[in-house]
């Protein structure tokens, strides 16, 4: 591949093009040095989705990440975007299951993404964009909310700054621990499990659940169980796997698998036992989780983009993420356009009940 196309416009930052791609256990310690320096520059990227341990797990469990990277004037690695080809699609790395993504870029930094569409890649589908990059603006169709949950100062600090239905769950939360205790026994909370056999009873609850709701199963695919499992094992002091559990006596009522990296926590793979669901058991391993996250250092947990009455209720702020499709034909993104409004319009169609069943069809091609 011909040298980077780099130009400075004081108003605008860098505009970064791609000088390679490479897949990535082939980048170098440099780019990989970096990715670290870049992602610690900018505060947007302070998710778990963006250290690079977690393209790293997920090309490691089977699926190939390439990244795109980009070097600046002076030849310094200046942008990184991790992502997979999908027949003629580009999907950001760890996609369905990445609840954020974006390049890995410092504040300014401008990076064309038409610059990704080359080979077979005809288009790039985003679906929970963080805008740390203006030049995606043009591909954007629509925006959504990410809750998410400050807890500095632990259960306290968060009671202090919680809207009233958040402070009465987690009320309600305490006393229904309370209930749990006289129902089935001492009530026990781990924060931070290794145990791989709890892991998978997390996976078949989750996937459980996905059956009795229609939606999409994500562990379909094996290596979705796999990545889960080696993020489990996943121990370096900046980035890894949280396993968290809830049982009352011998039970195990409620349960998290999430990401976490330095002081921030994603809420990815929340589960219950349905048996135990009047005690309302997800909140009560939230509200453990509040208590217990000053210990490890984090200050926020993000819920991820979505409309639970949970997150609704438990959020004491949101940030929105976009959904959109970089391509060079005005034709596709056309006919994407189209099958976005006839999705919408059968999601808000009271009239036929087998529309919702033809949205989530339809969804799932347009992704």
């Amino acid at each position: 591949m011909s040298g980077p196309d780099v130009h400075h416009d004081a108003s605008h930052g860098y505009q970064v093009a791609v000088s390679r791609v490479v897949q990535f256990d082939q980048l170098s310690m440099r780019e990989r040095d970096a990715w670290h320096l870049l992602r610690a520059a900018n505060p947007m990227l302070a998710s778990p989705y963006f250290h690079p341990g977690f393209a790293a797990a997920v090309h490691a469990s089977g699926r190939d990440v390439w990244v795109a990277v980009g070097e600046d004037r002076s030849g310094a690695v200046a942008a990184l975007l991790p992502y997979h080809v999908v027949g003629s699609m580009i999907r950001p790395a760890g996609w369905p299951g990445a609840d954020f993504q974006a390049p890995i870029l410092a504040p300014g930094t401008r990076f064309a993404p038409l610059a990704l569409l080359s080979g077979r890649a005809r288009a790039f589908g985003f679906d929970h964009l963080v805008e740390v990059c203006p030049d995606f603006e043009p591909w954007i169709e629509s925006r959504r909310p990410s809750p998410f949950v400050d807890v500095s100062g632990g259960l306290e600090g968060y009671l202090a700054r919680a809207s009233r239905t958040g402070r009465e769950n987690m009320g309600q939360a305490r006393r229904r621990s309370g209930k749990a205790e006289r129902e089935h026994g001492t009530l026990r909370f781990v924060l931070d499990s290794g145990d791989s056999a709890l892991l998978d009873r997390v996976v078949q609850l989750k996937r459980n659940q996905y059956a009795a709701t229609g939606a999409r199963d994500y562990f379909a695919k094996p290596d979705r169980a796999t990545l889960l499992h080696r993020l489990l094992r996943t121990r370096d002091s900046s980035f890894g796997g949280l396993l968290s559990t809830v049982h009352a006596g011998p039970n195990l009522i409620a349960a998290h698998f999430g990401l976490r990296a330095g002081s921030v926590l994603h809420w990815w793979f929340p589960v219950y036992d349905p048996a135990f669901a009047h005690l309302a058991p997800g909140w009560i391993l939230l509200r453990e989780l509040v208590q217990a996250a000053p210990g490890l250092g984090i200050t926020r947990i993000e819920l991820g983009r979505g409309d639970d009455e949970y997150k609704r209720r438990a959020k004491t702020g949101e940030t929105l993420v976009a959904q959109g499709l970089v391509a060079r034909s005005s034709i596709r993104r056309a006919m994407r356009r189209a099958r976005l409004r006839a999705i919408a319009g059968a999601k808000s169609s009271p009239l036929v009940p087998g529309l919702r069943d033809m949205a989530r069809r339809a969804r799932a091609q347009a992704r």
